[in-house]
């Protein structure tokens, strides 16, 4: 006997007070920053996808395209041939977030041993 999957339901409505809340609501999911970055860098295809994010299962991988997608931030565009082609692209709207995903990233880089230092830390280990 088979078994209906469904996806998972909230059980809260999210909250939509404020830039914040939106911007979290839009972006959150572990990989949705890196994907954006990946497409705007070339990387269309979902198996280019998952090579540049190899932790990432192709399941989730693509249930967070699917999310961007439907917030317009990405288009996914499906070629008719034998095998199927699929390729993603920024969206204009997509595109507008590159310059604070690169502001995050020089970020990181510019404090990258702290970060890994209170990362560790809360994870009960010791930097090597």
């Amino acid at each position: 006997m088979g078994y209906l999957c469904t996806m998972y339901k909230r059980k809260l409505p999210p909250a939509l007070n404020c830039g914040l809340d939106l911007v979290g609501e839009v972006l959150y999911g572990k990989w949705k920053i890196r994907l954006l970055y990946f497409i705007h860098t070339g990387h269309k295809r979902p198996s280019e996808l998952h090579r540049k994010i190899p932790d990432a299962s192709r399941r989730v991988l693509n249930i967070q395209l699917k999310e961007l997608e439907e917030h317009e931030l990405i288009s996914k565009t499906i070629y008719p041939q034998v095998p199927l082609k699929v390729e993603y692209d920024l969206t204009g709207w997509g595109q507008s977030l590159i310059p604070l995903i690169h502001a995050l990233g020089e970020w990181g880089d510019a404090y990258q041993d702290r970060l890994r230092w209170v990362i560790e830390k809360r994870l009960g280990r010791q930097m090597s």
